[in-house]
C-alpha cells in the first residue's frame, strides 16, 4: 500500500495520540480526558501538542475556559470515529478466530429488559469468562436510535420496530398482566369484563414507551379508551403508584422481578388478559453478528427458559 501520504503519522506513536485526542474532543476538556484515561493532565497536553505538530495544524482553541475543536480538529475527530470503528470490527473478527476466549458483546435492552438481561449476561460470561460485556438500558425511542446508529451488537425489544429493516428472533415469552394493589375491590372479583377494568383510573407509561404502545393496542382491540389518571416515566414508578392506590395498570410480569413475590400487588382476572407477548432479539438487516453475538443468541434460546422464565414471580 502506498504510504507516502501517511508517512508523517508512521514516524510517531500516532494511535495513542489519537486516543487521547478523541477523549479530549468528545469530553471537551483536557482535565476530564486525563481522568478517563488515567493520565496526568500534562501528559495529555503533550500528546495533543505532538499530534498537532505531526499534522501541522492546531486541533483545539481555547475560548475563555472552554475547549473547542478547530476546523482541522473536527475533520480529525470524524476520521478518528471511522478508524476506531474499523479497528473494532477487526478486533471482533480476531475474537471470532480465537473462538470465545476473548471478544465483547454490546447488548441494549428496553427498560423492562433490565429485570432479566443481567442474569442472562452473567450466566453467559460464567461460561465464557474471556468475553467482555456491556449492557445499555433505554426506553423504546432511545433504543431505536441506537439501532439506527448501529451502536450495539444486539437489541432486545418486546415490540420490534416496524418501520426499520431489521432481523428479529423470538426468544422469551412476555406475558402482560393487569395489576392493582392487593386491597383493590377488583382483586376479589373473577372474570372481570374488560370495560369494567377500563373504567378504573389507569396508570400508563410516557409517550414513546414500548409498553405504552402495546397497552394502547390492547385497549384498541377491546374498543375502549383507558381512563388515564397519570403518565409515569418508568415501570418502577407505575408499580409504586399502584401500591399507593392511585390506579391500575397493565405491565409485563417481568416488572415484578425474578425469584420474588409481592403480596401487596394483586393480579386481576380480567377477560382477555394476560396477553402472551414475546421478547425478541433484533439487529439491522445486513449486519453480520459476531461469533460472540451469535453464541449469546443461541445460549439464550437454549437456556433462557431455565434462567429466566422459570423464575418469574407467580401470578
Amino acid at each position: 500500500m502506498p504510504q507516502s501520504k501517511i508517512r508523517r503519522y508512521l514516524k510517531h506513536g500516532t494511535l495513542p495520540q489519537l486516543s487521547v485526542f478523541e477523549a479530549v474532543a468528545r469530553l471537551g476538556s483536557f482535565t476530564r480526558a486525563a481522568e478517563e484515561l488515567y493520565m496526568a493532565q500534562p501528559t495529555v497536553s503533550v500528546q495533543i501538542k505532538k499530534l498537532g505538530e505531526s499534522i501541522g495544524l492546531p486541533l483545539f482553541e481555547q475560548v475563555g475556559r472552554k475547549t473547542h475543536l478547530t476546523d482541522a480538529g473536527r475533520l480529525l475527530y470524524a476520521a478518528c470515529e471511522e478508524m476506531f470503528a474499523a479497528l473494532t470490527r477487526v478486533e471482533d473478527r480476531f475474537a471470532d478466530l480465537r473462538g470465545l476466549k476473548a471478544g465483547r458483546l454490546r447488548l441494549a435492552v428496553s427498560t423492562t429488559g433490565k429485570y432479566f438481561a443481567p442474569r442472562m449476561l452473567a450466566a453467559f460470561v460464567q461460561k465464557h469468562p474471556g468475553v467482555d460485556v456491556a449492557l445499555q438500558i433505554h426506553n423504546r425511542q432511545a433504543l431505536i436510535e441506537r439501532l439506527n446508529n448501529n451502536a450495539d451488537d444486539l437489541y432486545i425489544f418486546a415490540n420490534p420496530p416496524q418501520d426499520v429493516d431489521v432481523v428479529t428472533q423470538m426468544i422469551l415469552p412476555n406475558p402482560l398482566v393487569a395489576y392493582a394493589y392487593a386491597d383493590h375491590p377488583l382483586a376479589r372479583e373473577r372474570r372481570i369484563p374488560f370495560a369494567r377494568f377500563a373504567a378504573e383510573p389507569f396508570l400508563i407509561r410516557e409517550p414513546g414507551s414500548g409498553t405504552r404502545m402495546i397497552v394502547q393496542q390492547i385497549f384498541d382491540q377491546h374498543g375502549v379508551k383507558p381512563n388515564i389518571r397519570m403518565e409515569l416515566g418508568s415501570n418502577e414508578a407505575i408499580k409504586q403508584a399502584i401500591l399507593a392506590g392511585l390506579g391500575v395498570s397493565i405491565m409485563s410480569r417481568y416488572n415484578l422481578g425474578l425469584d420474588t413475590e409481592n403480596d401487596r400487588l394483586a393480579t386481576l382476572d380480567v377477560k382477555g388478559l394476560p396477553i402472551e407477548g414475546h421478547w425478541y432479539f433484533v439487529y439491522p438487516v445486513g449486519k453480520q453478528p459476531t461469533l460472540v453475538a451469535q453464541s449469546f443468541m443461541e445460549f439464550v434460546r437454549t437456556e433462557g427458559k431455565q434462567l429466566v422464565v422459570d423464575h418469574l414471580a407467580p401470578q
